[in-house]
């Protein structure tokens, strides 16, 4: 397994471009970017090559999810937006080719039912998965807990397994984060093991707090230890809110990179 670092959350003291350099000087092996649409994608393709890092994953863009909406994903009056976002990510990926586009369930929008909202999801994630198998990028879908999410439409492993399997699409693969896991408290081996050779990316942050290791509880350990016995061997990403500036939070990283190996 390999660590990346989120650039939407660390080294965020820096400029976007800038942050790719830094995490490359801090002896990150790739990087990940949730929504990098505000720089022109040239611009992030050169980034990348400069600190000779690759692009691990983007986040399809998601309308309105991030300020408290239901985004695009999951909401069958936002076809023609979903399909747009769709347009975006693909010509934005064909630059930069990251090896995977996660594409976000989104929140349970008022007025809709929960069938027609996953009936749509469904068909949302089949067509992303198609379209980016032709540029040869993986398609990832996540689960993300309700209690920093409120109404998220994908929040535990048991609903993702139904999710993957509704979609049914070898280019469609599961995102786990453990700190979502953790922050419901949930079984994270078990977790794992239920999604076992479907897992295409994996995030980390400790919990309580989303910082990062070694400011929770979150045992890291057994939860690579599952990973392991499922197969696992891809990316392991930072995804975490440091408690200061993000060098001065970086001590456990030595660490990591011995206990991945």
């Amino acid at each position: 397994m390999k660590l990346a670092a989120n650039l939407s959350l660390l080294f965020n003291e820096l400029p976007l471009l800038e942050r790719v350099r830094a995490a490359a000087v801090a002896g990150f092996a790739g990087v990940e970017i949730q929504f990098p649409y505000e720089v022109p994608a040239i611009a992030l393709k050169e980034a990348l090559e400069r600190a000779g890092l690759p692009l691990v994953l983007i986040n399809l863009p998601a309308g309105d999810l991030m300020t408290g909406g239901p985004g695009l994903a999951g909401v069958p009056a936002r076809q023609v937006e979903f399909d747009a976002a769709l347009q975006e990510a693909l010509s934005y990926a064909a630059m930069v080719r990251p090896q995977w586009v996660n594409v976000l369930p989104g929140r349970l929008a008022e007025g809709v039912e929960r069938d027609q909202a996953l009936a749509c999801l469904t068909a949302n994630l089949r067509r992303a998965a198609e379209a980016f198998a032709v540029l040869g990028i993986g398609v990832l879908c996540e689960a993300i807990n309700p209690l920093d999410m409120p109404g998220f439409l994908i929040s535990t492993p048991e609903q993702l397994d139904e999710l993957l399997r509704s979609v049914n699409h070898p280019n469609l693969h599961a995102q786990l984060d453990l700190y979502h896991m953790a922050r419901q408290g949930l079984d994270i081996p078990a977790g794992i093991a239920l999604l076992a050779g479907r897992i295409g990316h994996v995030q980390f942050a400790d919990c309580p707090g989303r910082h990062e290791p070694g400011t929770g509880t979150l045992d890291f350990s057994a939860a690579i230890d599952a990973l392991r016995a499922a197969g696992y061997h891809r990316w392991l990403a930072a995804e975490y809110r440091p408690q200061a500036s993000t060098a001065a939070g970086l001590a456990w990283l030595d660490a990591w990179r011995v206990l991945v190996a």
